[in-house]
């Protein structure tokens, strides 16, 4: 028997089965981190791995007077061509011409991050000769957006919902005037506390830097006269470097941008740079010094995750507490609907007590007829047994 295991052991080990070679070789799992480090730190990792994958969604409305470079503005933002098929009306069709909303989306890529952006143009605004109310077809949009996501969220399929929520909203000023409009007044007013704010000077390159400076006074001065709240930028976190603070510093000192848009490209001292070519020189697009584009771009990407976040806190939330009022009044008003037909339905209260009380009567009457039949059938039956044993004792 012992002659037996010992050539059973040696035959496992000249087959090399359980040999050190093959256990190396086999493949182990090895912790990737230190002795003593979790690895939940990684999590940010993660969530910037998921949102590159999912991609973004941001959706930038612009309005403001035709001829104030809305189009060429956005398209310098991002540069893509987001009106490649637009048609200008003429004079005499923008007399007669209403305001509408013309939506247009468009996929970039930017090393390997998609952003969704949907652009809300507004043709026709302040362009009639009465321009009362004009925005409120602008307004409208605003709710049918957070209408449909509120539908979207209340219904069963909440994983792929679709945010076409208005996040920022560009308000091209005129720099032609000496600060803001009525018109402008009244719109701002209508919808700052549903959409964020930016003030924009439009054609920058049409006034001097002094004059600049003075119309950016007026409409700040105008904008706190009446109230108005547009969108403010957060403050910095004390642990942020002093360069992120001194460019935010700068940022929130430059509202309202003062911007100058453009499409072509212009050689400047051996270098493409984009702009516009005068007389008298070149105003550069991307030079801090001519104007604020930079700055305005430099605000919307740092700030588009803030902009997202005070609409969703914000904006819709107020709408959908609003709503929410809303449909409680009208499924209370309908309970006191129903109470109210249902006692309408009855009648007044003494005319109530009148019906129970003849029904009482009525009651009380059947009750003595029942008794009194009670009595008629109780005689009959004595009367037939009397005569019953009267005929028996007279056969006896």
């Amino acid at each position: 028997m012992a002659d037996h295991r010992q050539s059973a052991r040696e035959a496992i080990r000249t087959s090399g089965f359980f040999s050190d070679d093959r256990i190396a070789s086999s493949k182990q799992f090895v912790n990737p981190e230190q002795p003593g480090y979790v690895g939940f730190a990684n999590l940010p990792n993660q969530v910037h791995r998921k949102s590159v994958k999912k991609g973004f969604e941001f959706t930038l409305m612009v309005v403001g007077e035709s001829g104030l470079g809305k189009s060429t503005l956005i398209n310098s933002l991002f540069l893509t061509d987001l009106y490649p098929e637009r048609e200008i009306p003429g004079a005499a069709e923008k007399i007669e011409q209403t305001v509408k909303i013309d939506a247009s989306t468009v996929e970039i890529e930017e090393r390997g991050v998609k952003l969704r952006l949907t652009v809300v143009d507004t043709p026709g605004y302040g362009d009639a000769i009465n321009s009362k109310d004009c925005f409120r077809p602008i307004l409208q949009y605003i709710d049918d957006q957070f209408e449909r996501y509120f539908h979207d969220e209340s219904g069963l399929n909440r994983r792929n919902i679709v945010d076409n929520r208005v996040h920022c909203c560009f308000y091209f000023i005129s720099p032609y005037g000496h600060g803001l409009k009525p018109l402008d007044v009244e719109f701002m007013k209508a919808l700052h506390h549903k959409v964020n704010i930016v003030p924009v000077i439009a054609k920058a390159d049409t006034l001097t830097p002094k004059e600049v400076r003075n119309l950016k006074a007026r409409i700040l001065e105008e904008i706190s006269q009446h109230g108005i709240k547009i969108y403010q930028m957060p403050d910095c976190d004390s642990d942020e470097d002093e360069d992120f603070k001194e460019q935010c510093r700068l940022l929130k000192a430059a509202v309202p941008f003062a911007v100058v848009g453009s499409n072509q490209m212009i050689e400047v001292k051996g270098k493409k740079v984009r702009g516009r070519l005068y007389p008298w020189g070149v105003v550069e697009v991307e030079n801090p010094e001519h104007c604020d584009f930079i700055k305005l771009r430099t605000m919307l990407i740092t700030h588009m995750q803030d902009l997202q976040e005070v609409t969703q806190d914000v904006h819709y939330e107020n709408y959908r507490s609003e709503k929410l009022a809303i449909n409680k009044r009208r499924a209370g008003g309908a309970a006191a609907g129903a109470v109210a037909a249902g006692a309408a339905k009855e009648g007044p209260p003494e005319e109530k007590d009148k019906i129970l009380l003849e029904k009482e009567q009525e009651l009380q009457r059947m009750q003595e007829m029942l008794a009194r039949l009670q009595q008629q059938m109780q005689q009959q039956q004595t009367t037939q047994v009397a005569g019953a044993n009267n005929v028996q004792s007279h056969h006896v």
